[in-house]
């Protein structure tokens, strides 16, 4: 339990130390990268190392949770709620770790729980680069916590368990159940998340919420509003990698005769790039900038009220502004890979190319090809897809659920406005959407745009303080139950 002479105070807190940060910087330390390219054996010893970590780190979480392996990258806590009048709790009790897990959870008359997300594979990362600290030191200087992962998801991660972790020690027992579930394959293929979502299915439970990583607190949320935000993210966009591929005779480039596979290929890929998909505004974006109207100033005021009224005005406004604006409203695309040629003097025998396409609400895996097979214009070049993935669900911002995420937010950052957004990147969060509609996206980071910018990138980082409101909205979610 807690020194009951230091309020607050992790048992594992050293003197001089933020124990918060201390504790982030051990989980950086374990280099849990997923990398796309590596062989699918690769070794699973970090990911067992990290999960033996968090059980030293919670020792009340390790203590008091019901823990439950989902392939060997995964792992599933329960909390069980207090139990109801009635003598019914939020789900029966499950095995330990080695015992009979199967009925961990699985009483289908109970209210739903609450899902609680985050993943602790990291994408990789080299010194190299130009880090200011090494990407894997957890380095804790300038009153944050440097390296990969800080933010993409491992500090997330890190607070879920923090505030379990403080009202384990208070006694605190939630009225409905709190299952955590960490997933350590997100940044590839989210198998160990898939494999979760079908078990909640499989036991017949239906989360009242989940949440997970997305949105964070920006400072700048659109360049004509000033004041913080809290971005809640309510769907995701799909996304699909277009693979674009063409064939040739190889031979001496000495002595080249129409257009080779790289030249088809490069003439392509032009082609499909100059081609914008279209701009349309969604009706998220429509109460986004509705939310935000009371809190802009003069002319940001006009131009908020303006483009609410006018979609198409605002949807072709945005597409011009470039970057997170654009993506708002449109379907984007992005040459990530270019393949061909085995040597300077040699005309290729194939050349490939990979677009990575993100799928605007009301767009299709389909009509994304359909775009970019018009777009190409060249019947010579093949297109296949890889991890198609649709559009997903959105969630309501007019129910419970919704309204208790903005009191958190509002409990952890006052000065933020809590607005609903489509979450651009893809996270595991949609395979649980298929089947429980109340699942946001929302991570209780403060991020400004250099950090936004860091996460996949160089000197990924997270503040000591964001840390402590990451603590304190998630303290306030599961106190509001």
């Amino acid at each position: 339990m807690l020194d009951p002479h230091r309020p607050g105070r992790h048992p594992l807190d050293d003197e001089g130390v933020d124990g918060i940060a201390a504790r982030l910087s051990r989980m950086i330390r374990v280099r849990t990268v997923e990398d796309a390219d590596a062989d699918a054996a690769a070794p699973l010893a970090p990911f067992a190392e990290f999960l033996a970590l968090l059980q030293e780190l919670y020792p009340l979480v390790t203590a008091h949770l019901e823990r439950e392996l989902v392939t060997e990258r995964g792992v599933l806590y329960r909390w069980p709620g207090s139990p109801s009048p009635s003598g019914r709790g939020g789900g029966r009790a499950g095995g330990r770790d080695g015992d009979d897990e199967s009925n961990f959870g699985d009483d289908a008359t109970a209210p739903g729980p609450l899902v609680l997300m985050a993943h602790f594979d990291v994408v990789p990362a080299f010194e190299a680069e130009g880090w200011t600290h090494p990407p894997f030191a957890g380095a804790i200087a300038d009153g944050s916590v440097w390296g990969r992962g800080t933010l993409d998801d491992k500090g997330p991660l890190c607070v879920i368990l923090e505030a379990v972790e403080a009202l384990l020690a208070e006694g605190h027992t939630p009225p409905r159940d709190v299952y955590l579930w960490f997933g350590g394959d997100e940044e590839t293929h989210s198998g160990a998340a898939s494999a979760a979502a079908a078990l909640f299915r499989e036991r017949r439970l239906t989360p009242w919420l989940v949440l997970d990583e997305g949105g964070a607190v920006v400072d700048a949320p659109l360049p004509f509003i000033d004041v913080p935000a809290a971005m809640i993210g309510v769907g995701e966009k799909g996304s699909v990698n277009v693979i674009l591929e063409a064939s040739g005779d190889a031979g001496h480039a000495s002595a080249p005769s129409g257009l080779t596979p790289t030249a088809r290929i490069a003439r392509a890929v032009s082609r499909v790039e100059r081609r914008s998909f279209p701009a349309r505004l969604n009706p998220v974006a429509r109460e986004m900038f509705a939310t935000f109207t009371p809190h802009a100033h003069d002319s940001g005021r006009v131009i908020l009220q303006t483009l609410t009224r006018a979609p198409q005005l605002a949807a072709h406004a945005l597409a011009r502004l470039g970057g997170d604006a654009a993506a708002l409203v449109r379907t984007t695309l992005a040459t990530t890979r270019l393949s061909g040629g085995t040597a300077d003097n040699v005309l290729p025998a194939s050349a490939s190319a990979t677009l990575n396409c993100r799928i605007a609400p009301g767009e299709s895996v389909a009509s994304t090809v359909r775009h970019v097979r018009r777009a190409i214009r060249d019947r010579e070049v093949r297109i296949r897809i890889t991890d198609p993935n649709e559009p997903t669900t959105i969630a309501p911002t007019d129910n419970p659920q919704f309204g208790l995420l903005q009191r958190a937010a509002r409990a952890a950052y006052p000065d933020a406005i809590a607005a609903p957004y489509i979450t651009l990147a893809a996270t595991d969060a949609k395979l649980f959407q298929r089947f429980a509609p109340a699942t946001y996206r929302f991570a209780p980071l403060a991020m400004d745009a250099a950090q936004r910018a860091a996460i996949h990138g160089v000197d990924e980082r997270v503040s000591i303080a964001s840390l402590h409101a990451g603590v304190r909205f998630h303290t306030t979610l599961l106190r509001s139950l």
